[in-house]
């Protein structure tokens, strides 16, 4: 998930190149300043497997942060690749993996210029696509491209611009959404959910499900 006051993303990220955005995440991961890392696989992407959606065998993750959410895949039988942009959360996540005794290919780079190999069967983010599609959607939109085939299913996990809140996630309306991916990706599921980024915080969220034309 992208960097704010309380689920990580400061005021100023949005205009941002890659260098220096990871600059801010890393800063915040070495402060402890991390409060949409929870910790807690997410709800949302358990539901959609417990319900049969999530179909096949390899899945990537962008924007795995701690690895939480690529570790409870690889849990789940699923063989997984995970990238995020900063180092320090992958190491954490390495650890957590050897901890828990599961294998998950943890790498870090920039999602839109780092080879990932693929295609996968399944392409899975928290809040990663609402922040990068105001950054370079062309160069988001092409790794996507590369990392599936015909028929591998997204799930994107995304801000909900029906309540933006100046210190929650990055927000996108239903109609942006629908414009900027449906050329590569056929929406299968819009759900409305709150994404849980603790006690007290649960800022409206799209649960998107996807598959490749």
């Amino acid at each position: 998930m992208s960097p704010d006051d309380r689920s990580g993303r400061t005021t100023s990220v949005s205009g941002l190149g890659p260098n220096e955005y990871a600059v801010v995440v890393a800063l915040r991961y070495a402060n402890g300043q991390t409060p949409w890392d929870t910790g807690v696989p997410s709800s949302e992407l358990i539901r959609v497997i417990e319900q049969g959606d999530f179909n096949g065998k390899t899945v990537l993750e962008f924007g795995c942060g701690s690895g939480t959410n690529s570790i409870e895949l690889a849990r789940r039988g699923y063989l997984v690749t995970a990238v995020d942009l900063v180092e320090l959360p992958i190491l954490r996540a390495r650890e957590k993996a050897q901890r828990a005794g599961v294998k998950v290919d943890f790498r870090v780079g920039d999602f839109t210029r780092i080879d990932l190999q693929g295609p996968y069967d399944c392409l899975f983010d928290c809040s990663v696509y609402d922040g990068i599609r105001t950054r370079d959607l062309s160069g988001f939109l092409r790794t996507l491209q590369k990392a599936s085939r015909p028929g591998t299913r997204w799930l994107s996990l995304a801000g909900n611009a029906r309540e933006p809140d100046p210190v929650g996630p990055p927000v996108v309306r239903e109609e942006e959404f629908r414009s900027e991916l449906s050329s590569l990706f056929r929406i299968l599921k819009v759900r409305e959910f709150r994404f849980d980024l603790g006690p007290n915080f649960h800022p409206l969220a799209w649960s998107i499900l996807m598959e490749r034309r």
